[in-house]
């Protein structure tokens, strides 16, 4: 199971844990709704940063591998320009 997956399913945990928290608690029905959207808003922010982080993480990776990718295809192109001089010199 990949960490995102975990991650994804902790917060959905917790998200359902503090709404069902704020919901059975003795508090009037503007200030639970006040908790609520504020915990909503707090989770959003916290999922977005998550996400952020993620892609910022993904695009590291794509950089390095198109790197090697540009290095060995530099490379492949030394090689067959080698390999064309010596049959230049070689007839």
């Amino acid at each position: 199971m990949s960490s995102g997956k975990v991650l994804l399913g902790v917060l959905a945990g917790v998200a359902a844990g503090a709404l069902l928290g704020v919901l059975f608690a003795p508090d009037k029905g503007w200030n639970t709704r006040k908790r609520i959207s504020k915990k909503g808003d707090e989770y959003a922010e916290a999922l977005t940063e998550k996400f952020n982080e993620f892609l910022d993480s993904v695009s590291e990776k794509f950089e390095e591998v198109k790197e090697e990718v540009s290095d060995f295809a530099e490379q492949a192109q030394a090689k067959a320009e080698e390999v064309k001089k010596n049959v230049k010199t070689a007839f």
